[in-house]
């Protein structure tokens, strides 16, 4: 790192701006958006695990009205627990993604471009943002504010580093991410939840057989 930017990230630098309104240094601006971050995969963590409870009484109905032979009942059963495992994956796929944004965040002081290494975290956390909106509205809410923190660190980081982030490589870096987090979360999800049993509409409101 240059010393200018290793004076602004330890010290928020000096001037006149920063007498008249005191500049917080870049390294406690990364720790307070990560901690943020944290905080949000907290409350993905416990709106998942909700959903696997909810899961559980699902797949217990669903195995019940099948064991009765009521495949109507289990199909409708089926149906829900469907929409809660897409909800459960969802959530399973933000946190990985937040969850790497974060490892972002904490090693960025090694990779040395600060600007460049945290453009792809922060279209990460757009694309996360934008995948919560209608469904968890505090996350978006929050999630918002986090990414206008990054946005500022990235273009103060690059004012300092001389460097302008290349957002078309930024955005392919960020789709790796979301990839593997897509990838990871299909995994979880299919260990987290058992298979529903093979649900068949034969014999329903068929005649009984009459053998002769």
């Amino acid at each position: 790192m240059s010393s200018r930017f290793t004076k602004d990230w330890e010290t928020g630098g000096k001037g006149i701006k920063s007498v008249l309104r005191p500049q917080v240094p870049l390294r406690q601006k990364i720790e307070l958006a990560t901690r943020r971050i944290e905080a949000q995969i907290q409350y993905m963590d416990g709106t998942l695990n909700r959903l696997t409870e909810r899961d559980k009484a699902l797949f217990a109905k669903v195995v019940d009205a099948y064991s009765k032979h009521d495949v109507q009942r289990a199909n409708v059963f089926a149906n829900e627990l469907a929409e809660l495992r897409k909800m459960a994956s969802f959530m399973m796929n933000s946190k990985l993604a937040l969850e790497r944004v974060v490892l972002r965040l904490r090693t960025v002081s090694e990779l040395g471009n600060v600007a460049v290494s945290l453009a792809p975290a922060a279209k990460v956390l757009q694309s996360v943002r934008s995948g919560v909106i209608g469904v968890l509205p505090n996350a978006e809410q929050e999630l918002g504010e986090i990414g206008t923190m990054l946005n500022e660190i990235i273009i103060e980081a690059g004012i300092n580093e001389g460097v302008t982030p290349d957002f078309e490589v930024a955005s392919e870096d960020a789709m790796k991410i979301l990839n593997e987090a897509a990838m990871v979360a299909e995994q979880r999800v299919k260990e987290k939840f058992p298979e529903l049993p093979a649900l068949r509409a034969e014999h329903i409101g068929e005649p009984e057989s009459t053998n002769y």
